[in-house]
Parts: structure tokens; sequence; C-alpha cells
């Protein structure tokens, strides 16, 4: 990994989107950084606002009913104050980024090869021959067999695991610096996947793309990632590098992350889950989001919401535990 700048900084992110009651706030303040050649996990529950995390970063939240605010520094330049016409020259060329269903983000009324050859055209000054050599190229990059007779398919006529792989063409074919994976291999079944997250981890090696994983699965991000960031309500709870966070996890809500991953070594008559329910964004509440959750909630939880605050090598926790000096380990939170 590159000691460089970050090639991403994200500082004080707030996206919300206006309904007729109110403003509805969906990323709430969060801070996180990328760095050249290094893959980082956006962990949590559906609803936690990593999807438009990932949006503002592109600036594809909708106008006027959306709002970002802060900073997204993208080797400097600030992308939240970015013109539309400067962020399509971004898109697909600096940042790409691999959507959740490849179904529905291919036009199912052009062939494989028109799509990969559009997107190295409307960036690269290439003329037709040059860009589809190129989409050849990656089509084989990225493992699939009989590339020259691909290009001339259309989505329907390929397999799931083989339109992921498409995609990934497509967003690795302008050499972005930055690589943004929105749970791109849910759809897919375990050995697909598995072929997914090594192709996507030899990408990374090969080309030195930053990449930024976001997904809900635990076993994903002990696959690939390198730091991990866990997201609640809107808030970044916890982060760390991905061993400490799987040894040595501080925030109750990780601990229930983890917890709730079933262990083939431990048969269990039932498994854990973490009790209640996310809120609703924009649900208006004092305190810690996490606290009506947390088997560890104290009464300042609830009418005061906590800081991130830095601990030793690097990991950050949002928790009062740590504030107050207490801390909650892995093996102290209740399983019922």
């Amino acid at each position: 990994m590159s000691l460089n700048k970050p090639i991403i900084e994200v500082k004080e992110l707030k996206t919300s989107f206006r309904t007729d009651e109110a403003e509805v706030p969906v990323v709430n303040g969060i801070s996180f950084h990328i760095n050249p050649g290094e893959i980082l996990g956006i962990v949590g529950e559906s609803g936690c606002g990593k999807s438009v995390t990932s949006l503002s970063i592109m600036g594809l939240v909708p106008s006027p009913s959306g709002k970002v605010e802060g900073e997204i520094l993208f080797k400097g330049e600030n992308l939240a104050d970015a013109p539309e016409s400067r962020m399509r020259k971004i898109r697909g060329n600096d940042i790409a980024m691999i959507f959740q269903e490849p179904m529905t983000s291919l036009n199912p009324v052009f062939t494989i090869g028109e799509q990969l050859i559009e997107s190295i055209r409307i960036h690269r000054k290439w003329n037709k021959k040059m860009a589809e050599a190129r989409a050849v190229e990656m089509l084989r990059l990225v493992g699939l067999p009989r590339a020259e007779d691909l290009i001339r398919e259309y989505p329907h006529q390929l397999s799931g695991g083989m339109r992921q792989r498409v995609m990934i063409a497509m967003a690795m074919i302008c050499d972005p610096a930055l690589l943004i994976a929105d749970e791109p291999t849910t759809a897919l079944d375990v050995t697909i996947q598995a072929q997914i997250l090594e192709l996507m981890k030899k990408l990374n090696k090969e080309t030195e793309t930053a990449i930024m994983m976001i997904t809900h699965d635990l076993g994903v991000v002990a696959e690939i990632c390198e730091r991990v960031a866990v997201m609640y309500s809107g808030r970044i709870v916890e982060e760390a590098d991905v061993r400490t966070i799987f040894q040595d996890p501080k925030h109750p809500y990780t601990i229930g992350l983890i917890q709730s991953v079933p262990d083939m070594r431990d048969k269990k008559e039932r498994l854990y889950s973490i009790p209640g329910n996310v809120p609703k964004p924009g649900a208006a509440q004092p305190g810690c989001p996490f606290a009506p959750r947390c088997a560890h909630a104290m009464d300042k939880c609830v009418t005061k919401t906590p800081s991130l605050k830095s601990l030793s090598d690097g990991q950050k926790v949002r928790c009062w535990l740590y504030e107050d000096g207490k801390g909650v380990k892995l093996n102290d939170t209740a399983i019922s």
C-alpha cells in the first residue's frame, strides 16, 4: 500500500433528502479516507447510509430533492462543489462504480462490446478499432472466455457471474484511481462470489486501484478488505484495520454484527441476532442511535451523542463506554 496522500478524503459528509414533511438526513457527518491501492470496507445493515455515501461521492444524488454537504476531496479537488460537467469527466474515468445488480445496470438493447466501447470513447480520444481491442483485452483480464465473440452478445445471453465480470471490466476499462463496489457479489452464488472477490483482489494488486467495498457481509470484509468502517444510522461508529475489527471489536454494534455470523465449529440451537430494528432515516431521537438496542446503554447514551474517539493503533469508536474508560469486549456481550 502506498504511503502517499489519500486518493480520497471525505470530511463531515452530510446527505439529506427533502420530503413533503421534512428534510431527512441519511448520512450524518461521516469522515474517512482511502489511500492509493488500499481496499476499505464500508459495513452496516440495510438503511445505514452506505449506498447513499457512494452516490454522494459519484455525484449521483438527485437534485433538488437531495442535498450533499461537507467535503469530498479527490486528489485535492472538492467534488461536493464540482459542477455536473466536471463530474461527467470524472465518473467512469477517475472514479468508477460497480453496482449491485448487473442486469439493471447493463443496457439490454446494446451488445456488451457497444457498452464497453462507449465507456472508452467518452473519456479517451480513441478510434473504434482501438476501443474494441481494449474492450476485448479487459474481458480477458476479468477472466471471461472467447472475448472476441462475447463483445457481440447481449446481456441476457450471459450468466449472472459473467455479467458481473462485464461490469467490473466496464468499471476498470479507463484505469480509474478509485473503484466503488456497491455489494457487487450479493446476487451471486457462493462459488461465483469467491471468484469475483479473487478477481477484484487481483486487479487491485496489478493496477494499484483503490477500492471502496460497500457490503453487509462480514465474510466479504474478511476476504478482501484492509481497513473497515462500520456504519450505523448514517454515522461511522467504529473504524480499524480488518484484523482488529474481528479480533478486538469495540463498539457494541460491531460486536453484535460479529456474533451474528454463524460459526460451523460452534453448534447452537439458536443463532444470535441484535435485538430491535435499525431506526428509520430521519427518526428524531437524542443520544446514541444504537442505545435502544444496546445491552450496555447508560443514562447518558439516550441523551447525548458520543463523538468518534481515537484509541490505540488507529482504531476509532463512537461510544460513551470508551469516553468513560469502561469499554466492552466481544465476550462481555450476553447472547440470549
